[in-house]
């Protein structure tokens, strides 16, 4: 929700190098999505750069349809997925896996729906008080169902998860979406690639706490066989 293409282009860039540094600090292939939200993040920013570009020229409506249902199929199809499957990956409590398999579900059937709604439906970008409202027919009884499922989908599994750090990822955002809906109304935008980056830089946190202590564990079970042939001699 960025309020110009400059700043969607400057905030996927930035975003885009935390995920390239975070995804360097994957050590296991089980966070290898978890490492990947940054970049996908990033990658969300610039398309609604490229929707920015586009909204004012008719002629380039096929390119300005391409960046619209990039960006959609990423925030609404592929989102509600991607985070309990990110955390599910990690997760080695198996009465957590278990409750984070209910919430992949959850996200699944969500962006099966948006899917389709994508799909069978319209989608209209527009230029609303300096930054992109995306007007849809989607199904109106459904609408605030599938806003309550999109939350608890996305942010419910990084409380359940036993991984170091991730509630502060939840708390985040938690955050960045009440402010995003209070706000909404009035118009004050930026608030999420404010948080993106924040996330963002929450995730590298955890990434690189994660390596460190991986690094030092492998480092104790080196020492491990010296210490032994010392108390021998």
């Amino acid at each position: 929700m960025c309020f110009s293409p400059e700043a969607s282009f400057a905030g996927g860039i930035v975003i885009s190098a935390i995920g390239i540094f975070t995804i360097l600090k994957v050590h296991k292939p089980s966070q290898i999505v978890f490492a990947s939200i940054p970049l996908f993040f990033g990658i969300q920013q610039i398309a609604e750069g490229f929707i920015w570009l586009t909204l004012p020229y008719p002629e380039y409506i096929m390119f300005r349809k391409i960046s619209t249902y990039w960006f959609l199929m990423m925030a609404e199809v592929l989102w509600p997925v991607m985070i309990p499957v990110s955390v599910l990956f990690m997760e080695e409590n198996p009465k957590k896996k278990r409750a984070l398999w209910v919430f992949l579900f959850i996200g699944l059937s969500l962006s099966l729906y948006y899917g389709f709604c994508l799909l069978f439906y319209h989608v209209t970008p527009k230029v609303s008080g300096f930054h992109i409202k995306y007007y849809t027919d989607f199904p109106p009884l459904l609408a605030n169902v599938a806003v309550l499922v999109y939350l608890v989908s996305t942010i419910t599994p990084l409380f359940i998860s036993s991984i170091k750090r991730t509630h502060i990822l939840g708390i985040l955002m938690l955050l960045s979406c009440l402010i995003t809906i209070i706000f909404f109304t009035q118009y004050l935008t930026s608030v999420w690639c404010f948080f993106a980056a924040l996330i963002s830089g929450v995730i590298y946190w955890i990434l690189s706490d994660s390596k460190r202590k991986f690094n030092f564990d492998k480092l104790n079970l080196l020492k491990m066989p010296i210490n032994s042939l010392k108390s021998e001699k």
